[in-house]
C-alpha cells in the first residue's frame, strides 16, 4: 500500500472540485494515486457552512491532506466568518468558486458570473484573508460571454492579487451564461491554452495553474511549461490511474496498476463500513477502475446491484476484483542447449 503521509502544499498537480464526486471517499482514492496532490472538496456555499451540517461538510481523513475547501458566496462577510471556520477544522487552502456557470448559482450571484466584478471578488479575497493565515485562492475561467478579452482577464487578476490572492486556477475556456448547461460549458466554448500562458508570462510572481481538457500525458506534457501546475478534473475521476500516471510523471513514485490501488483502498473501505459508512458511497468512485479489461462489465455489475450492495461487506469488492482477469507474464522462451 502507497504511503499516505503528505509533503508540503505543492501547486504542481491537483484535482479539481467536482459537485457530487469530490467527496471525502473520493478524495482518499485519489490521495493513494497521488501523493503530493492537492485535492478540492466539493463547492460548498458559504450559507451552507454558516448554517448547515458543518461537521459533515468539511469532514475529511488526516491522510487527505493537502487538501483545500473550495467555498462559493458573494458576501464578504460570509467570508470573514468561513475563513476562520475552514482553518480551524484544520484545511490547508481555501478556493472561491469564480468558474462555475450553472443558473442555480449565477442566482446566489456567485460562479462565473463573478468574473464581472472584480472588485467585489477582491473583496472576497480580503475578508477571507483576514480571518485565516492559509492561502486564500480562486478558481475562474477566462471570461464570460462576451466579456472575455485577455485585457478584461488581466484587469481581473491585477485587481484580484492585489486583494492578497497569489494562486489562480484557470480553467482554460470562457464561461456562456445563457441557454447552455454546465454540462455544455465544459465542452463548446474552445480552449484556449495559449491565454493561461500569456497570463502566467504577464504576472511571473503569481501561481497560475491550468485547468481543462488534461486528458492525456502528451497534454499535461505540452502544458506544463510556462505554467505552475495542472488541475484534472473529470478524467482523473474516470480514469484515477490517469491521475497516477501523471503523479509518476510529475514527482516520480509507485506505478499503480488497478488491482494494487483496490488492494490499498480496502483498508479505508473496511473502516468507513464499521463506522456504518454505506458500502456504496465507496465503490461508486472506483467502478470504472477496470475499464477495457476481460470481466470489467461484470465487476461494475457486481458492485452497481443494489441488492447485492445491501450486505455492506466489503468481501463484495474482492469479489468482484477477482472476476477481472489479470494479464498473464509472457512465457519466457525455452534456454537453448
Amino acid at each position: 500500500m502507497p504511503a499516505l503521509n503528505h509533503p508540503a502544499v505543492s501547486p504542481l498537480l491537483s484535482v479539481a472540485p467536482m459537485m457530487a464526486w469530490t467527496d471525502r471517499h473520493c478524495r482518499y482514492l485519489h490521495r493513494i494515486c497521488a501523493p503530493r496532490a492537492t485535492v478540492f472538496t466539493e463547492m460548498i456555499t458559504t450559507g451552507a457552512l454558516l448554517h448547515g451540517p458543518r461537521d459533515r461538510l468539511l469532514a475529511f481523513d488526516p491522510a487527505e491532506h493537502p487538501i483545500a475547501v473550495q467555498l462559493g458566496g458573494s458576501d464578504p462577510a460570509d467570508f470573514a466568518k468561513c475563513g476562520e471556520i475552514v482553518e480551524a477544522a484544520g484545511f490547508d487552502e481555501l478556493n472561491i468558486n469564480v468558474g462555475c456557470p450553472s443558473e442555480r448559482v449565477q442566482q446566489g450571484r456567485f460562479g462565473a458570473c463573478l468574473m464581472r466584478e472584480p472588485g467585489l471578488v477582491a473583496d472576497l479575497v480580503r475578508a477571507a484573508r483576514s480571518s485565516t493565515g492559509i492561502p486564500v485562492t480562486v478558481k475562474c475561467r477566462l471570461g464570460v460571454d462576451e466579456a472575455d478579452s485577455q485585457p478584461l482577464l488581466e484587469a481581473f487578476v491585477a485587481t484580484v492579487a492585489a486583494a492578497g490572492c497569489s494562486r489562480f486556477y484557470l480553467h482554460a475556456r470562457k464561461a456562456l451564461l445563457k441557454g447552455v448547461s454546465p454540462a455544455q460549458n465544459r465542452h463548446i466554448p474552445p480552449l484556449q491554452y495559449e491565454r493561461v500562458h500569456a497570463l502566467k508570462a504577464r504576472f511571473p510572481e503569481l501561481g497560475i495553474i491550468l485547468n481543462g481538457g488534461i486528458d492525456s500525458l502528451e497534454v499535461a506534457t505540452a502544458q506544463l511549461p510556462g505554467t505552475d501546475g495542472l488541475m484534472i478534473g473529470r478524467q482523473a475521476y474516470h480514469q484515477p490511474l490517469f491521475l497516477n500516471a501523471v503523479h509518476q510523471m510529475l514527482f516520480g513514485g509507485e506505478c499503480l496498476d488497478p488491482w494494487q490501488l483496490l488492494s490499498a483502498y480496502l483498508p479505508y473501505i473496511e473502516s468507513e463500513v464499521a463506522r456504518g459508512t454505506p458500502l456504496h458511497s465507496m465503490t461508486r468512485h472506483c467502478l470504472g477502475l477496470f475499464a477495457g479489461r476481460p470481466g470489467a462489465r461484470r465487476y461494475r455489475q457486481v458492485l452497481s446491484d443494489t441488492h447485492t450492495l445491501r450486505r455492506n461487506d466489503p468481501d463484495l469488492v474482492r469479489e468482484a476484483a477477482a472476476m477481472v482477469r489479470k494479464p498473464q507474464p509472457p512465457l519466457k522462451a525455452a534456454a537453448s542447449g
